[in-house]
C-alpha cells in the first residue's frame, strides 16, 4: 500500500519523496568546482580489466533464491552465509565474518553477520562496495492479504546486489585493481517492519569500522536486476558525494548505458547508504526506484528470478568495475 502523507510518499518502509526537478549537470559542475576531485577520488588512466560475467552473476542470483528466503534465523540464511564465505575465500585476500546481535522493537533476538572481503590489503586508499544479503521476512506490499506474512524470495531485493559483488570479487582476484577494495555484505537491512529494525548491518559497520581501513568513498547497490531498469541519481547520494556521482554516471554514459542512468531528476531513499553518510563516509546508492509495473514487484512474492535480468546485472557490474579500475 502506498500512503501519501503531506508532500511525501511512504512506500512501506523505504520512503521516496516525489521526484524533484534539479539541474543536475549545473549542480554537479558547481560542486566539482567547489570540492574538486581531490586525492581521495582522483582518476587515472584505465587499468585493463576482465569482462563481467553476467551469466555467472545471474546463476549466483538464482542460487540465492533457491536457498529460500534469507531471513535471519532461518536455515536458508545460514546456508547463504556459508555459501558466500566459501565463494569469497576462494578469491579474496582477506575474508572477515563479523557477527552481531540485535533485539528488535518486538523483542525478537536476531543473530546477524556482516561479511567483508578485502582486496589489495597493502593499499592505503580504499573503496567500499556494499549490498545487503538478507531478504524481507514479509511480503508486506502484496495486494493479497493472505500473502502479506510470507517471506519474499528476494531475487532483486537482496540477491541482485550480492550477485554483482560476488562476480566483481572474481574479477578483482583475476586482475587486481589499482586501489584497495573492500566488499561489504550487510545483514539485517530488510528485517522491519519499521526502520528501527532495518539497515542493521550498515549501522553496525558504520559504528565499528575502526577495525578496518576507512574507505575514501562507498557505492551501495540495491535492487539492480530489474528487467526494465532505471538508475536515476539519488538525492542523498548527490549531497554526500557529488564527485562520486559525477564519476559513476559519466562512466555509465561512456559505456553506452546513459539512458539507464538518467540525470534529469532525483528522489530521496532511505537505505544502507545513510548509515555510512552519517559517520562521514561519502556514499552513493545505485538503486532502481521502481521494480515492476508501478513498483508492483517490490516486497511481494513476485520478486523472483523470472522478473530479473542478467543484462541489467551486466550493465551495473560493468559500471562499478570500470569505476574501480579507473581509480588511483
Amino acid at each position: 500500500m502506498i500512503v501519501k502523507i503531506g508532500t511525501q510518499w511512504t512506500k512501506a518502509i523505504k520512503r521516496i519523496a516525489p521526484p524533484k526537478k534539479v539541474d543536475l549537470p549545473l549542480l554537479l559542475l558547481l560542486t566539482l568546482t567547489i570540492f574538486g576531485c581531490g586525492d581521495e577520488v582522483s582518476e587515472s588512466s584505465r587499468v585493463e580489466r576482465p569482462a563481467f560475467d553476467a551469466s555467472r552473476a545471474f546463476e549466483d542470483l538464482v542460487t540465492q533464491v533457491d536457498f529460500g528466503s534469507r531471513v535471519p534465523g532461518t536455515e536458508a540464511h545460514q546456508s547463504q552465509l556459508e555459501w558466500m564465505e566459501f565463494q569469497l575465500r576462494k578469491v579474496a585476500d582477506t575474508v572477515v565474518l563479523d557477527p552481531f546481535d540485535w533485539v528488535t522493537t518486538e523483542s525478537d533476538s536476531l543473530s546477524l553477520t556482516n561479511v567483508i572481503a578485502r582486496f589489495g590489503t597493502d593499499f592505503e586508499q580504499r573503496i567500499l562496495l556494499l549490498t545487503h544479503w538478507d531478504s524481507r521476512p514479509t511480503a508486506d506490499q502484496s495486494t493479497d492479504d493472505a500473502e502479506k506474512q510470507i517471506p519474499v524470495p528476494g531475487a532483486n531485493d537482496g540477491a541482485s546486489g550480492t550477485a554483482v559483488l560476488l562476480e566483481l570479487a572474481r574479477m578483482f582476484s583475476e586482475q587486481p585493481p589499482p586501489v584497495g577494495v573492500d566488499l561489504l555484505f550487510t545483514d539485517g537491512e530488510d528485517y522491519g517492519p519499521t526502520t528501527e529494525d532495518m539497515f542493521l548491518g550498515a549501522s553496525y559497520y558504520a559504528n565499528n569500522r575502526g577495525r578496518i581501513d576507512n574507505p575514501s568513498f562507498a557505492i551501495l547497490l540495491d535492487m539492480v536486476a530489474d528487467m526494465d531498469p532505471s538508475f536515476p541519481v539519488e538525492a542523498y547520494s548527490l549531497e554526500s558525494a557529488p564527485q562520486v556521482v559525477q564519476r559513476v554516471w559519466t562512466v555509465a554514459s561512456d559505456l553506452g548505458y546513459g539512458r539507464y542512468f538518467p540525470m534529469g531528476s532525483t528522489s530521496r531513499v532511505l537505505d544502507d547508504h545513510l548509515k555510512l553518510i552519517e559517520v562521514g563516509i561519502p556514499t552513493i546508492d545505485i538503486i532502481d526506484f521502481d521494480y515492476g509495473p508501478a513498483n508492483s514487484f517490490w516486497h511481494t512474492l513476485k520478486d523472483v528470478p523470472e522478473n530479473t535480468s542478467s543484462r541489467t546485472l551486466l550493465m551495473v557490474g560493468d559500471v562499478v568495475a570500470e569505476v574501480v579500475y579507473r581509480s588511483r
